[in-house]
């Protein structure tokens, strides 16, 4: 019985630990497909990442309500246009709830350079509600400044 008991845990462990990680590549391939179409200023293309109603803040503490908020919100920054470039460190997935959590450091470019003028670090709130992974909020600090 004792056997059998430490089996069925074991497969339910390696079973939850093998979803999380499949869970985990969903999000960090959404992460990686927003950064490119920030690099490549697809403003529309970059909306299909986040919930109608995510929340951002922004490094400076600016808070953004919603895709149509960002988009106005970008469109009235003067000076050259940058991208922001996110690289996650640790993401997190609780598979009951479909809620994940991700964080790591972030950058930001002018348009025709590689060399980052502004830095921090970043959080993001993910949810599956809809059948992927889009994200519901993120959360930036600007802690590095050129």
């Amino acid at each position: 019985m004792k056997t059998r008991l430490l089996s069925f845990i074991c497969l339910l462990v390696i079973t939850f630990s093998h979803a999380q990680e499949s869970e985990v590549s969903l999000i960090l391939g959404q992460r990686e497909a927003s950064n490119q179409a920030l690099r490549a200023f697809d403003e529309e293309l970059n909306a299909t990442f986040s919930t109608a109603d995510a929340f951002i803040t922004t490094g400076a503490g600016t808070l953004i309500a919603g895709k149509e908020a960002l988009s106005a919100y970008l469109k009235s920054q003067k000076g050259p246009k940058m991208y922001w470039i996110r690289t996650p460190d640790e993401v997190i997935v609780n598979p009951k709830t479909m809620l994940a959590w991700e964080t790591g450091t972030w950058k930001g470019y002018y348009e025709d350079s590689d060399k980052p003028v502004v830095g921090g670090k970043y959080s993001a709130q993910w949810t599956k509600a809809s059948g992927t992974w889009l994200i519901r909020s993120q959360l930036f600090v600007t802690l590095d400044q050129q």
